[in-house]
């Protein structure tokens, strides 16, 4: 479990612990691509890149072991997918058509799967939507990173992946949103990004649970902070709309609920809670880290 999620979200820990599993925060010492990562960033609080290096590496070292990514790769993608379809099925059915649909995105795959009908109707040109990712402004991918081949994990045990990246070795700041923190996005999403077939905006952690929290005194729902990016901009574009007179159909994912994630509802109705959006001075060493392909 990535290091900083591990300590965050220690309802999530003790669920799984309670099933019977043993959780070990990443980056560890049990891996030597783990004692790589610390020995190269001390007192790091760990990214997916990390977490995935090391399930590969104690995959491969144990018979019979087989490591399954949950997030970035087609495959995922294609899984997911079914959640855009019950979408886009349950709105024909009332004759709805949306102008926008939003998701947000760490690596890809819930946004992916969110708008594959609707993206697949854009490009055989059935239909136009506005298509948005809205990804955390601590870890700006798409907003900010570079299209170009980069290691899918910061162990760099992985294959090498075309996509917006801020290179494996781009360590997230201890944000909230534990399923954002990835350096890199989806190939797939990547290309349809490159090609203007959708756009991005990054938002800020406190605007986003402002967002959560407004959501869940009105819908009686408590959304995930990674969902609650989606939110975020959805309310945005409401008001907006309203500033405006414009009429516009808006369907957002909402990808999980934030039970718990309760330490980060804490934090932030404690006024604890920050911001952080990197500089270029510290997003510079991922950049020179990408590989070199000749």
């Amino acid at each position: 479990m990535v290091k900083v999620s591990y300590e965050q979200k220690p309802f999530r820990r003790e669920v799984m612990r309670t099933y019977g599993a043993s959780v070990t925060p990443s980056p560890s010492e049990l891996t030597a691509v783990g004692r790589r990562i610390l020995a190269e960033h001390p007192g790091t609080t760990g990214s997916l890149g990390c977490a995935i290096s090391e399930a590969v590496e104690d995959a491969l070292s144990h018979e019979g072991y087989r490591y399954v990514l949950g997030s970035v790769l087609n495959q995922v993608l294609l899984h997911q997918s079914v959640i855009g379809m019950e979408t886009k099925i349950a709105l024909d059915k009332y004759g709805i058509k949306p102008d926008m649909v939003i998701g947000c995105a760490g690596g890809g795959s819930n946004l992916g799967g969110l708008i594959s009908p609707f993206m697949g109707e854009k490009l055989r040109g059935e239909a136009d939507y506005d298509i948005v990712a809205v990804e955390p402004a601590s870890c700006p991918s798409l907003t900010r990173g570079r299209y170009a081949y980069d290691f899918c994990d910061t162990g760099k045990v992985c294959p090498l992946a075309k996509m917006y990246t801020l290179g494996s070795g781009f360590i997230p700041s201890a944000n909230h949103a534990g399923g954002l923190r990835y350096h890199g996005m989806s190939p797939v999403l990547s290309e349809l990004y490159d090609q203007g077939m959708m756009r991005a905006i990054s938002v800020e952690q406190t605007s986003v649970f402002a967002a959560a929290e407004l959501f869940a005194r009105v819908e009686g729902i408590l959304p995930a902070p990674e969902s609650s990016h989606a939110i975020r901009a959805a309310i945005d574009e409401a008001l907006r709309c309203k500033e405006t007179g414009e009429e516009k159909t808006i369907v957002f994912g909402l990808t999980g609920t934030g039970y718990f994630d309760m330490v980060a509802y804490e934090k932030y109705n404690n006024g604890e809670m920050t911001d952080y959006i990197p500089t270029d001075e510290d997003l510079k060493p991922g950049f020179d880290s990408l590989p070199h392909i000749g």
